[in-house]
């Protein structure tokens, strides 16, 4: 029996193509999906249009799986992906020093990798993440916001191996008028919880990037986990 998934979107994709997708997506090309039925009901609906929930079935023998969301990986691997992809950041001076850092110190080569599976940074999640990278928020404030919502992960199909594995299995029609009040409100809801969370006082022991950056803190530091 393989994983199900979902992926959703305003048109139903019976045979999804490797090397589609976008370079700038949060893992880069791929293709993006979530066992959630009802997350990818949301997604199907992000451009306020009816869509569908493609269903699929992926056979994981033999796929190479890394999972940013397990140990030995931390937080600060998803940030370094996201600073390697994504071409819009903050501006301003330690932004863009927090950026490289990221990238020298914690970026994990994927390249040997079939399928992916972390967060998927929305545009509510990613802006929590330029609040770390430019100083606003601790990285514990950050691991918190993370979990606000109940976004979820997505699980992502990077090689040929993995597109060879993927079966359409059929689809759910979905309605915009009720999937993206619901996306809506999720979203609302994160933001409210974070705003509540941003303001709550800093403990001493809370890191920041510039405390990061200063003690040259490496992947295998304990304090990041």
């Amino acid at each position: 029996m393989g994983k199900v998934l979902y992926h959703g979107s305003d048109h139903i994709i019976e045979r999804p193509e490797y090397g589609k997708g976008m370079r700038t997506n949060d893992y880069g090309k791929g293709f993006y999906c979530t066992e959630n039925l009802e997350l990818a009901k949301e997604w199907a609906c992000a451009k306020q249009t009816d869509g569908y929930a493609n269903i699929y079935e992926l056979d994981m023998e033999g796929l190479e799986v890394l999972n940013l969301n397990a140990p030995p990986y931390h937080i600060l691997n998803w940030l370094a992906l996201l600073a390697e992809n994504r071409t819009y950041w903050q501006n301003g001076s330690i932004a863009q020093e927090a950026k490289q850092y990221l990238k020298e110190q914690f970026l994990i080569d994927i390249s040997g990798y079939d399928v992916l599976i972390g967060y998927r940074a929305d545009d509510s999640y990613f802006s929590f993440a330029q609040d770390f990278v430019s100083g606003a928020i601790s990285l514990q404030k950050l691991s918190t916001a993370m979990r606000l919502g109940k976004l979820g992960e997505q699980v992502v199909l990077k090689s040929c191996s993995a597109f060879d594995r993927i079966h359409y299995v059929g689809n759910e029609p979905v309605d915009a008028g009720e999937y993206y009040q619901r996306k809506m409100q999720r979203e609302k809801e994160a933001r409210r919880e974070y705003r509540s969370t941003k303001k709550r006082t800093s403990y001493l022991d809370e890191l920041f990037i510039i405390d990061i950056m200063r003690e040259g803190m490496q992947n295998d530091d304990p304090r990041l986990r």
